[in-house]
């Protein structure tokens, strides 16, 4: 069994990629993705809150979520099949970040560069966001920046499902299976082993393997600092209705928005407290301690809630800058990278899809230049800072 292209990983990452790549028409290749959980029922992009921002502080960052909300807005043009466009259900109601005084200069230098950017998002001050916001307290605020539009979250279930659905009608296949092993030969990838289905023949090899991601590139002789790192989503119910409620960030980095007719929070953890983790066990002690104090700060109604779900995912963590690692090794051309995005990898699925792709078939980015989140960085030491890590 041989394919031009085997891609480790059937997520949103791995299926934007097989659709990209099935969509070229100068490419006419095969394309064989292996998902090891095709219920995707533990998958990082189902348990996603795949929210989507402009927000940030690295052009490149802000260029692929400008792709990215293109592409959710007209997904139709896309990834219809039999003349049916997946329905996400977009809610576009922006990220609001609040910064105390400390915090005030880094938020004006990010909104100059998402300003340059094109991207449409407005500095408020605390009165201003009090008045388009009665129910945030802003008493201890310096000023907030919000997201005016192409700012919000969408179905990420129906994303996946519509890559997947698109990739297969155009001829890439699926298999559920587990890569277990990566054939080298000096500068070049050769085959994979998979767990049942044995040696498959590559032509290409792309790493979409998720938290998992480190274990596949060392089986092909690379160190990968991407590891899986647990986050813990908490679902509330308020009594209170809040209005046009944005995806809201306390300068302490606890957030919160609306989902449906309940509402979904959390906080990521200091380094110290975030170890290497692929189970789903819950710890509420975050919530208690950390998220709903914070919450019923900073919006009063909160003071009064009902905890009525929680759930675990896994980021790909970059643990070198937390930012993905894109494109092919330098030494190794036909291993392509498409991993640690570090929670940002639904939002930047299209953008990434299109980018591996293109290196995949043509040897190099085209439609949007990607190549400071290559390999290389790695190793020259070439840390690429967002400031707006969330």
């Amino acid at each position: 069994m041989a394919y031009d292209v085997v891609i480790a990983g059937g997520g949103v990452i791995g299926s934007a990629i097989a659709y990209f790549l099935a969509a070229l028409d100068d490419f006419g290749g095969s394309v064989l993705v292996v998902e090891r959980d095709p219920t995707y029922s533990e998958c990082s992009s189902t348990r996603s809150l795949s929210s989507i921002r402009m927000q940030f502080s690295t052009p490149e960052n802000i260029e692929m979520s400008k792709f990215g909300i293109h592409f959710v807005k007209h997904v139709g043009e896309y990834l219809s099949v039999d003349g049916r466009a997946p329905e996400l259900s977009l809610v576009e109601n922006g990220y609001l970040y609040l910064a105390t005084e400390a915090g005030l200069a880094a938020l004006r230098a990010n909104h100059a560069v998402q300003i340059a950017h094109g991207a449409p998002v407005a500095l408020l001050s605390p009165a201003e966001i009090a008045a388009r916001y009665p129910y945030i307290a802003v008493d201890d605020i310096a000023g907030g920046c919000l997201g005016l539009a192409d700012e919000g979250w969408f179905d990420p279930y129906a994303l996946l499902m519509a890559f997947r659905r698109k990739a297969i009608a155009l001829g890439a296949e699926y298999v559920h299976d587990s890569v277990v092993g990566v054939t080298r030969e000096g500068s070049r990838i050769t085959a994979v082993t998979l767990e049942r289905g044995g040696r498959v023949a590559c032509g290409a090899l792309v790493n979409a393997a998720g938290p998992r991601a480190a274990t596949i590139a060392e089986m092909a002789g690379v160190q990968l600092p991407v590891r899986p790192r647990k986050r813990m989503i908490y679902v509330f119910d308020c009594r209170e209705r809040l209005a046009d409620c944005p995806l809201l960030i306390s300068p302490n980095g606890v957030f919160v928005r609306p989902d449906s007719a309940n509402y979904v929070c959390g906080v990521s953890p200091p380094a110290e407290r975030d170890p290497d983790c692929l189970d789903f066990e819950l710890d509420h002690s975050w919530f208690d301690e950390i998220v709903w104090p914070t919450l019923a700060a900073r919006v009063p109604a909160f003071a009064a809630i009902k905890l009525v779900n929680a759930y675990a995912c896994h980021y790909a963590y970059n643990t070198f800058d937390q930012n993905a690692i894109l494109g092919p090794h330098p030494e190794v051309a036909n291993l392509h990278f498409a991993n640690g995005f570090s929670g940002h990898g639904m939002q930047q699925s299209p953008a990434v899809g299109r980018a591996i792709a293109e290196t995949v078939a043509y040897g190099g980015f085209r439609s949007l230049d990607l190549a400071r989140f290559g390999y290389a960085r790695l190793a020259s030491g070439a840390a690429i800072r967002e400031q707006n890590v969330w």
